[in-house]
């Protein structure tokens, strides 16, 4: 039991930065609806509000694709490299809050960082799980 548990702290641990990662941006919006006087349900009237706010969203959006994908990539194929890959992710999504958190339009190193690496994680699982069914062992 314990080799099973050990074969998925990694990914473990990737899910929960990646949870602490959104935590932070979704607390960042709160931080900028004060700085900015935006008050509640209100969502525009300040660019940089609005940024905010988007980096928290397109998280959000992403994660719904990452998070699956990481999990099925360390079932099928591995979960060290399932970890490294989402830890690309992660570096990913800080590059595309800190540009995006700047200007709209430093955001797109970041956004292809962690897109490629979602893409990564999901042709991957896709690949692992056709493999599986065929009988054909990858991974470790």
């Amino acid at each position: 039991m314990f080799a099973e548990a050990n074969a998925t702290l990694w990914p473990s641990l990737i899910t929960v930065s990646a949870l602490i990662l959104y935590f932070i941006v979704t607390i960042n919006v709160g931080r900028a609806r004060f700085k900015h006087k935006v008050s509640p349900p209100q969502m525009t009237g300040n660019p940089d509000f609005e940024r905010v706010v988007r980096v928290q969203q397109n998280t959000l959006e992403q994660m719904i694709l990452f998070l699956p994908s990481l999990w099925l990539f360390s079932q099928f194929i591995s979960p060290i490299w399932a970890a490294g890959i989402g830890a690309v992710w992660i570096v990913g999504r800080i590059l595309f809050a800190w540009g995006y958190y700047q200007a709209a339009e430093k955001r797109a190193a970041g956004f292809g960082i962690s897109t490629l690496a979602t893409l990564t994680l999901l042709g991957g699982s896709l690949i692992g799980i056709i493999l599986s069914l065929l009988n054909i062992k990858v991974g470790g």
